[in-house]
């Protein structure tokens, strides 16, 4: 008997309506473990390389990780994955909440969706029962309503829905799925290709358990991890401020992106701060599924509420683009939750409008009269409504700030902040280099989430040494030993995913290490999981995500970074004078990996 695992692949086509419940093989469990290293292998063997990405031959998938709906605390993501029609490489995304317990429970590991229904539906499971079921009514609703028609009409509260807003109806390239609302699946586009095949959601009902091979040990592991995470120095600022810490943590360090990166440094940072949303607009914490950090906050303003936001929205919405009004960067926040649209690409297209403007390259005749200068509230607003409409100018930015500047041209393309198509995250490499790295090499593109290296922030440099070989692994500031920093948490960052747990604790914390991973797996699954087997299967799913990317014609010279970071030297601040030697570390990262001196696995 294979415990951990729900024992089942669930493939639905909607251009069928055939349904088909599979029995997970043991041996592709152990060579990918789950979530996204399970998606990205189904992904390599089954997808046609030339399938668009909106069209019905693209797949959607989603994966949840072989202990995720036990006791194992920050378990509870699930990944969602596909081609992307953001970048057109792989594209993935992750999110918590409650959702994927909920999709184990219900018997599956994985869910599989092909094909385009003839009308607009959702998918509703509950266990073995799998019905494709009429959308109509749904079109056209944000999330919110969405998630509280479908309970209604299923008389069940209880449900856990994965949705689309009218952005990924109206199929823009970054649209976003929210489970629980407000966690987002928000990268690469994934919400999108709900939107390409007509699907509205994705609802779900489960009423099964998770077995275990040996509880008693396991719940001592479980134990383990919670007292850890109880004892970390970070526990109490995580749970109070959740990731929204980092706006002042990184302002202190001279590299929070201010008007579109021009700064690092933001003088109004107090009026806009994780301390200072806490303190005027936090109502209570909350939490995923079985998670003793309860990292998330719910807020309530005068005019709106929500939950979050996360450090990545409130940057996009406040100094990354001029503006000091934190309740109107806690009402976009909702707004785009309800939408279904990704901060960071939305985000992206408002700087890089507002930055090509202050610099004469735009004009107001070129972006339908609206005033893109810095901090515009109005026109932030306006942009928005018209990207999820796709109406006038926002049509064009709907399609990403990539293929916004190559429309525009006149030297905006040195201003659209992207690896890959793929929209920078809210933190500047010049002053952080091991994340710099991480941008330039990530499969899904300008990405700290498939390595997080934020072991260079913690000046630990003797264990730096010892692991990295270098005391520079810790220095934030210098390049060398960079490239074995991002290799190893790159794998320390993909075993979160396949396991689908929360990066902040698996990764950010560095509280899960590969040995204590395989303990967990081991008394989980039975499957006989070692550091070393689970390290060779990280290996070749980064690898196969690679040849992956290659086929779909990705090449070396993508593993590199905007203009700006490379060559522009921060002005002010702890950060200043530093870019980014982006060539010489990928170079050195290709021959840690093995791989060719064009970034081809051998």
């Amino acid at each position: 008997m294979i415990h951990g695992y729900a024992g089942h692949i669930l493939r639905v086509d909607l251009t069928s309506g055939q349904v088909l419940r599979e029995k997970t093989d043991p041996r592709f469990m152990k060579e990918t473990i789950g979530g996204r290293g399970m998606n990205s292998m189904r992904l390599f063997d089954e997808l046609k390389r030339d399938a668009d990405p909106i069209s019905p031959e693209n797949m959607l998938l989603m994966g949840v990780g072989p202990l995720t709906g036990s006791l194992l605390s920050a378990s509870a993501y699930t990944t969602i994955s596909g081609k992307s029609p953001m970048t057109g490489i792989l594209g993935d995304s992750a999110a918590g909440g409650h959702l994927g317990p909920e999709i184990k429970q219900a018997g599956y590991d994985q869910i599989i969706i092909t094909g385009r229904s003839d009308k607009q539906c959702f998918l509703f499971i509950a266990d073995d029962h799998v019905e494709i079921k009429s959308a109509e009514h749904l079109w056209g609703k944000d999330i919110w309503e969405t998630t509280s028609i479908i309970r209604e009409e299923l008389r069940d509260n209880a449900v856990q829905v994965a949705a689309i807003g009218p952005a990924g109806e109206n199929l823009v390239k970054y649209a976003t799925v929210a489970c629980n609302n407000s966690r987002m699946f928000g990268r690469t586009g994934m919400g999108c290709i709900f939107g390409s095949k007509k699907l509205k959601a994705v609802a779900i009902r489960g009423r099964g358990r998770v077995s275990l091979a040996n509880p008693p040990e396991y719940l001592n592991l479980c134990r383990e991890l919670d007292k850890n995470i109880l004892k970390h120095p970070e526990y109490k600022q995580r749970k109070a401020l959740g990731s929204t810490l980092l706006m002042n943590a990184l302002n202190n360090i001279g590299i929070l992106p201010t008007n579109h990166f021009q700064k690092g440094i933001c003088d109004y940072v107090d009026k806009i701060s994780g301390e200072t949303l806490a303190e005027k607009y936090k109502v209570k914490n909350k939490s995923c599924f079985n998670c003793n950090i309860h990292c998330s906050r719910y807020y309530l303003t005068k005019d709106t509420e929500g939950e979050g936001p996360e450090y990545e929205t409130l940057c996009s919405y406040t100094s990354r683009i001029g503006n000091d009004d934190l309740e109107f960067a806690l009402r976009m926040n909702a707004f785009l939750n309800k939408m279904g649209i990704d901060c960071l690409s939305s985000g992206e297209t408002i700087g890089w409008a507002m930055e090509c403007v202050q610099k004469g390259l735009l004009n107001k005749n070129d972006l339908d009269g609206l005033d893109f200068t810095w901090g515009n509230k109005k026109t932030i607003e306006k942009i928005l409504n018209l990207i999820v409409k796709r109406e006038g100018v926002g049509d064009l930015f709907a399609e990403g700030t990539r293929s916004l500047a190559r429309h525009f041209q006149n030297n905006t393309e040195e201003y659209a902040f992207h690896v890959k198509g793929l929209d920078m995250i809210c933190g500047d490499p010049r002053g952080i280099k091991a994340f710099g790295l991480t941008y330039a090499i990530a499969s899904r593109g300008a990405d700290h989430l498939r390595a997080e290296p934020f072991f260079e922030l913690t000046g630990r440099y003797e264990e730096a040494e010892k692991r990295f070989g270098t005391r520079d692994a810790g220095d934030r500031l210098a390049d060398n030993g960079k490239a074995a920093l991002v290799e190893y948490t790159e794998r320390q960052a993909l075993l979160t995913d396949c396991m689908t747990m929360c990066k902040n604790i698996g990764l950010s914390m560095d509280i899960i290490d590969f040995e204590f991973a395989a303990r967990l797996l081991k008394t989980g699954t039975g499957l006989n999981f070692t550091a070393d087997r689970i390290n060779r299967s990280l290996r070749k799913i980064i690898e196969t995500e690679r040849r992956l990317n290659i086929d779909f014609g990705m090449d070396s010279s993508q593993d590199t970074l905007p203009k700006r970071f490379v060559h522009e030297p921060l002005k002010e601040g702890p950060s200043k004078d530093n870019v980014v030697p982006i060539e010489k570390m990928v170079k050195e990262y290709y021959k840690i990996k093995g791989w060719s001196t064009n970034g081809i696995p051998k």
